[in-house]
């Protein structure tokens, strides 16, 4: 008995150890991104050359460079640790999806981790002929008719990637490649990256339309780092 005691006191104080290893003390940072200066207008896109996706919308669809809401805080900007912590070593199991409906591509900005996979659907009644110009990585260049299975590719490099349909030359996203998985895309001009140990950091912020912006953030606990991006 005196040495189940034991045994038991030596278990809990080893998964208390654990407990305090595990918890350094780390945060997360959030923050806004805003626009300065004036903004280009989203223009409305013309599909009339392509009848099945005009008429998945009662009012034409807009160009999404830069989308803008109250105060200009700033749509699609990709926010994500550029320094500081280390790059993962193997990829989510889980595929992300790109899918093309009414001749746009949702979402416009796509992030995801060095060597995951990564499925292209197509959800219109016509073809489409996806192009990632990618210069780091190898680029391709496939056509999906509608009905076909979802094309799966990966990348192994990091890399920003703009995508272009050939067929639809109003089609326009980006890949977003990382090496790490503390990243956020900001939504109402918000973002944020939780679970950091604690530590420095460098965060970077990235957008199609802007110079990008780095700064250093020291992570013990919760953290604010705002940005202002300019063309």
């Amino acid at each position: 008995m005196q040495l189940l005691r034991s045994c038991t006191a030596t278990v809990t104080a080893l998964t208390l150890a654990a407990i305090v290893t595990a918890a350094p003390g780390g945060g997360t940072v959030t923050g806004k991104v805003t626009y300065t200066g004036t903004p280009a207008k989203p223009k409305p896109i013309d599909m009339a050359k392509e009848p099945s996706c005009a008429k998945q919308y009662t009012t034409p669809p807009m160009t999404e460079n830069v989308v803008t809401g109250p105060a200009n805080t700033l749509e699609y900007v990709v926010v994500y640790i550029s320094a500081g912590a280390p790059d993962e070593s193997s990829a989510p199991s889980t595929a992300v999806t790109f899918d093309q409906k009414g001749c746009h591509y949702t979402p416009h900005v796509l992030a995801f981790q060095v060597n995951q996979e990564l499925k292209v659907t197509n959800s219109d009644q016509t073809s489409h002929n996806i192009h990632p110009l990618a210069k780091t990585n190898r680029e391709w260049n496939k056509s999906q008719p509608p009905g076909t299975p979802p094309i799966s590719e990966k990348y192994d490099k990091p890399e920003f990637i703009s995508v272009k349909c050939n067929i639809h030359p109003w089609m326009h996203g980006w890949f977003v490649v990382l090496k790490t998985n503390h990243y956020s895309i900001s939504k109402d001009g918000g973002f944020s990256l939780p679970n950091l140990p604690a530590g420095k950091y460098t965060v970077t912020a990235w957008h199609e339309g802007t110079k990008n912006q780095s700064k250093p953030v020291s992570v013990a606990g919760d953290t604010k780092a705002d940005f202002t991006l300019s063309k």
